[in-house]
Parts: C-alpha cells; structure tokens; sequence
C-alpha cells in the first residue's frame, strides 16, 4: 500500500500549490463601469427625430412639431434588428442640434407633446426603452448640448435648461449605460426667433463638471462620452476606424468637447494620464438621418467588415448607426445589410484553431499564470511574466498543418494597457518566418493577412510599457469575402469597371435593372454621355458566388467643362478624382458647362487630402443662361461636414443653366474654399 501514498500526496500538494503574486497595474486603469461598457464591444445608434421629416443633417432650429408624424413607428423592430445583428445596446438622439425633444419635456414645447404623433400623448423615449429591455438590450441616450432652437442658448439660463432635461432622462427612464454629449457646439440658428449666429466657450460654458457630477449622481453606471470623456472618447472621424496604434489611455485634461484639431488627439497617448478609450462610430450610409436618395447608398458588406476590423479589431468599440426612415422604422435594406456583417462576423470566427492547441511560452510567472490561461475562453485569466522580463513570446502547436488569416489578442486591460509592439511569425523548415506585426493591443487586436499554412506559429511580445498581460490569443481562418467591382468614368464619358481580382467575371446593366451572372459580360469600356445609372456584379467562375451589386448614378460628362479661373489647377475640380481638389481665388467655384441644360441641383465633394481644409460650410448656388444675369437658386449649409466629409447634395427646382456659381459664404476653418468634385444633377 505504500507505493500508492506517495503520488496521492503529491497530487494532493498540487492542489495546494499557491498562486504566484499578481502583475501590479499599469496606470491608467478601467473603472467598473469602462470594463464592463468595453465588454459590449458593439451597439447601434438610432438617427430619428424631426431632421428626419425636414431631410436634413443638422436642423436650423426654426422647425415646427407638426412636422414630426411617423406612420408607423415600432421600437420593437429597431430592438429586434440590433438584437439580431448582435449589438448589445442602443442609443437614441433625445435631442439633436435643432432642440426638438423626443419626450413630454416639461421644459419646453418644442416636443412630441406638441406633435400629431400619438396625438400629442406619446413618449417616444419610453416606448424606446421598454423596446429596448424587450429585447435584452441596454440604453443609451444622446443629448446634443447646442440647441439651435432655444431662445436662451449661450446664456446661463441655457445650461440650467439642459441640467433640468438631463435630470428628466436620467430619473424617468431606468437605468442608462452611456450618455452621448456631442461635440458641434454653436453657429447659426433659428433660437426663438432670432436667426443670428450664436458662439460659446465651449471648454466653460456647459459648466461640465457639475454636467458630470449630475450624471454620476443620478446614473453612476453611466458611461459618459464627448471628444473628451470623460469616460469614452470619440475616435476622431466618422467612418468607423480607429488607428493602427490605439492606445485607451488619454490626457485627458488637455482636450474637451468640440475642440479644434481633435484628430491630433484620437488615437489616444501612450503616457495618457486617464482610461478614455476609444469609441468609432458610423452610419449604415454615408448621412447620419434618413433620405430616400440614399437608400440605394447602404454600406456593402465589404464596407461594413472593413469598418468591423479596423475598430473593434483595433481596441475600440463600435456604434454603428440606423438612420430610421419616416415611417418610423428601420428600412429593410438597412436591416438586410447589418444582418449581412452579423453573419459574416460569425463565419470568420465560427472555430478559434488555438483552442485546442499546445501552447508554451517561453517564460511565465507561475503557477497561475501560465500559457494554458490563453486559450481557455476566460478573459479574467491570463498569462503573464515576472517582473522586468518585457520581452516574451508564446509558442502555439496545432499538432497538424492548419490554414489561417486571422490572429486575435487580447491584454488583461483591468491592469492598464501594455504593449507597444508585437509579431507573428510561423516555423518553416527549422526556422521562424515574419507573417504580420502590430503595435498596441488593447482590448482586442485582430490582424489580417494572407492565408498561410502552419504546424507551429509564435507570437512574439516585443516592447511593453511593463511585462506583457495577455489575456486571450485566437487563430481563425475567416472565408474569403467577394468584393463588388469598382465602376469609374473619365470626363469624356468613358466607363471602365474592375474587380478586385483579374480572374472574376463581371456584369452589368445600364437600365435601372440588376445585373445577372450570365447575362451582358463586361468586356471593355463603354460611354455614358447622359444622366444613367450602372450596375454591376462580379462572379468567382470556379464557385460561381456573386458579389454584392456596385452601383453608380452619372450624370452629364464633364469633358466639355470650363472653370472660370486662370489657375491651371482648377480643372482638378471636374477631373472624376475626389483625391484632386481646386482651391478657389475669392471662396467662388463657377463652371461653363458648354451647353445649356436642365438642371435640378448639383453636387459638391469635399476636399479628401490627408489635411484637409477650407470645406464649404454655407453656400449659395447661382445660375445663369448668358454668364452675366444670374438667379440664386439654393441657399443652405452642408451640416456636419467637417465631422463626415461626405459627398453633399444640393436640389433645386428644374431650372436652364449653362453656367453654374457654388459661393461659399463660410468654411468650416476659415480657409479659402476648396473643391474635390463638382458634379450637376439633371434628373
């Protein structure tokens, strides 16, 4: 009997066996609220109130709330589609720049109590909340503090106002998970009947410590976002991507909402004094409210999962938005395209190859600590070093040659951010190949690259602020995705179109019909000298899958164009390049067309430089027959430009042109205006 003691006492002292001594922090680190609010990763935004039934971005202020009516309003179909697309929240514009209120706010008329909906008795907020709690999903409300309506905007009164609406959401309402401040204060507005242009001091006039310390008393699981913080910051674009290097840590008392050269900020600080991570949000199309003319400009699934890796795989969440139509629904090509992405988030992560491979590391710091904790599917596990050891690597074995594309770490932030640059390499022939690198983590990093085969891959920690704390590592191989073909125009007319790959068949239509594999191949360029729409699919010829459709509206050729300007550069204006951009003599872009047409309004594209500058905030639009006697056809602003340099649109009556005048009357920084492309539109 003896012989058996001895290994039922040695198994017995393994269970006894003491935990190694925890890593200490890196400063910054989470608050309980951040890492739960991090651990959602993707929720939805809701774009609906009275911008949608005036179609505009930013409402002036001088809106009515008759005009606020859906048919057939149905929180529960937003809940469900969020539900579905696997979002775990949503967020919905209370109140947006124009002042018009979602709720029977005791503090103003401008609301739905004054609207037709519901006969002047709905609450749109409740019905959002109860939708919401339906479906299992947390809320979030946005709080616009610029308020285009209020008469008292830019006085202390004003503040006091949005404290008293701020106390309403928050105590009525449940508990909240974030509280979205944007950050475009000031400017032009109706403000009870004064139509001037009002400024504030927008680091002290919201009085936002005390703004803060409200929403800590009354939700203090509330996350609260502005270009700032305090508690998540915005990623500095809206186009959904953070940065290759993200770090979560921010100096945060340096920056505050609406600041002026933000994006030099976005990316976070590796010596960040506080935990503000990033967070990318975008629309599900190019504006943030609804307009039918956009219904056929839904982001792709290829958009979409680019969007997908370059934020929630580059240490930031995502909010991606639905703007809600005037029914009061989700539109259905909205809905078909997020529940795309969802599918295909799953299918590129169904099956995690380390999972069931042998890791080892090449250090660890005991017992407790060890390789095995990466790919247990717990994130409150990790592997880590002793002190001092920075430098580390994880040597994975999947017993058999695999195929992958995918590598996904994760640091075990509640001990603060760490790593500054890392590696993967795969073992061929007796020695170590470099297949992709990185620099920070974060939450999570995903990497992308070709599909490579490996028995062994290493990953190596090469530079850390402190010892490496990697939570989790996965190796995935995601299927190849078929991207719709690029279709593009010359300025004579000429149409080429492109797949991404030279061995895809493509084919396409010029009719308004869809195209079908099989039916009018693309075999060189063809003209379109004429208002036309084209269509296209590429097809994989060996598995005869489809892309999805790409779709481009032309309209007249700009061949024949003449800018009025002697500045050779102008002609980058009407070239079909929106990377070119004309900066203009005296803020006035005026375009001899050759010919007289009937125009209905004309489009502007923003300059796309990489520091961009002089983007066109209001305008006029002129026309003329005979270059001398002009007729002011359009006055307006294109709203949240300089956020989202978006392609802006300008519709007028029909009216005969040959010569067309675009003045800028402001730009955005006060530098001459400049132009990417112009373009008219005669249908």
């Amino acid at each position: 009997m003896k012989k058996y003691v001895w290994p039922f006492l040695a198994l017995g002292l393994s269970y006894c066996q003491e935990k190694a001594a925890p890593p200490a922090p890196v400063l910054p680190v989470p608050h309980e609220r951040q890492i739960a609010w991090q651990e959602m990763q993707f929720y939805g935004f809701v774009h609906f109130n009275m911008n949608t039934f005036s179609d505009r971005e930013w409402g002036f202020g001088d809106e009515k709330p008759e005009q606020f009516n859906p048919t057939e309003l149905d929180a529960r179909q937003w809940a469900r589609v969020a539900k579905e697309a696997g979002m775990k929240g949503l967020i919905i514009t209370a109140k947006h720049h124009d002042g018009f209120v979602l709720w029977p706010s005791a503090y103003t008329e401008h609301s739905v109590k004054n609207s037709p909906w519901r006969d002047g008795k709905g609450d749109l907020i409740r019905e959002f909340v109860d939708a919401c709690r339906e479906y299992g999903l947390k809320v979030g409300i946005y709080y616009s503090p610029w308020d285009r309506n209020h008469p008292d905007y830019g006085k202390p009164e004003y503040v006091t106002y949005m404290k008293n609406q701020l106390t309403e959401l928050l105590t009525n309402y449940g508990e909240i998970y974030e509280v979205w401040f944007d950050g475009a204060n000031g400017g032009d507005g109706w403000y009870g009947g004064a139509n001037e242009e009002r400024k504030v001091e927008k680091r002290t006039y919201y009085d936002w410590p005390t703004m803060h310390a409200l929403v800590r008393e009354l939700q203090p699981n509330a996350m609260m976002f502005s270009d700032a913080g305090p508690d998540v910051r915005w990623v500095g674009n809206e186009h959904g991507f953070a940065y290759e290097t993200t770090w979560s840590n921010l100096m945060r008392d340096s920056v505050y909402a609406g600041m002026p050269g933000f994006e030099k900020w976005a990316g976070g600080q590796e010596n960040g004094t506080h935990w503000v991570p990033a967070e990318s949000d975008v629309s599900i199309r190019p504006g943030w409210y609804y307009h039918q003319y956009e219904d056929h400009k839904v982001r792709s699934l290829p958009d979409l999962m680019e969007i997908y890796y370059h934020s929630i795989g580059q240490n930031s969440s995502l909010l991606i938005n639905f703007p809600v139509d005037t029914r009061g629904l989700i539109h259905e090509k909205d809905e078909e395209a997020i529940l795309k992405m969802a599918a295909k988030v799953k299918e590129d992560f169904a099956v995690n190859l380390a999972k069931d491979a042998k890791l080892q590391a090449s250090a660890d710091r005991g017992y407790g600590y060890e390789a095995k904790n990466l790919n247990d599917g717990d994130f409150d596990t990790y592997w880590t070093t002793a002190d001092g050891q920075v430098q580390a690597s994880v040597e994975i074995d999947f017993g058999k040659e695999v195929s992958f594309n995918r590598l996904l770490l994760q640091e075990y932030v509640n001990l603060g951010q760490r790593v500054k640059s890392f590696s993967l390499e795969k073992e061929a022939n007796g020695s170590w190949e470099k297949i992709a690198e990185g620099t920070t983590i974060g939450y999570k990093r995903i990497l992308r690259f070709d599909d490579t085969q490996a028995q062994k891959i290493r990953v190596n920690f090469l530079d850390a602020k402190d010892i490496p704390v990697i939570s989790e590592i996965g190796v995935y191989s995601a299927p190849a995705l078929l991207f719709p073909p690029k279709i593009e125009r010359t300025p004579a007319g000429k149409v080429s179109i492109a797949a991404a790959e030279s061995d895809l068949e493509i084919y396409y239509t010029t009719d308004g019909s869809a195209p079908e594999k099989g039916k009018n191949a693309y075999s060189g360029d063809f003209d379109v000298l004429s208002a036309q729409t084209v269509q296209a699919i590429a097809v994989d010829p060996k598995t005869r899958n489809v892309s999805e459709v790409a779709r481009v509206d032309f309209d007249l050729p700009k061949a024949g164009w003449k800018v009025a300007s002697s500045d050779e550069r102008s002609g980058r204006a009407i070239d079909e390049n929106i990377h070119s951009y004309y900066t203009t003599e005296n803020d006035v872009f005026q375009v001899d067309l050759g010919t007289t047409a009937a125009l209905s309004g004309i489009s502007y594209f923003p300059m796309q430089a990489r520091y961009p500058s002089g983007f066109i905030a209001d305008y006029t639009v002129e026309v003329s027959e005979n270059g001398s006697s002009w007729k002011e056809v359009a006055r307006g602003e294109f709203s949240n430009i300089a956020a989202s340099p978006i392609e802006q649109y300008v519709r007028f009556d029909k009216v005969p042109a040959r010569y067309v005048r675009l003045k800028s009357l402001k730009t955005t920084d006060g530098n001459k205006a400049t132009v990417g492309e112009f373009g008219v539109i005669t249908r």
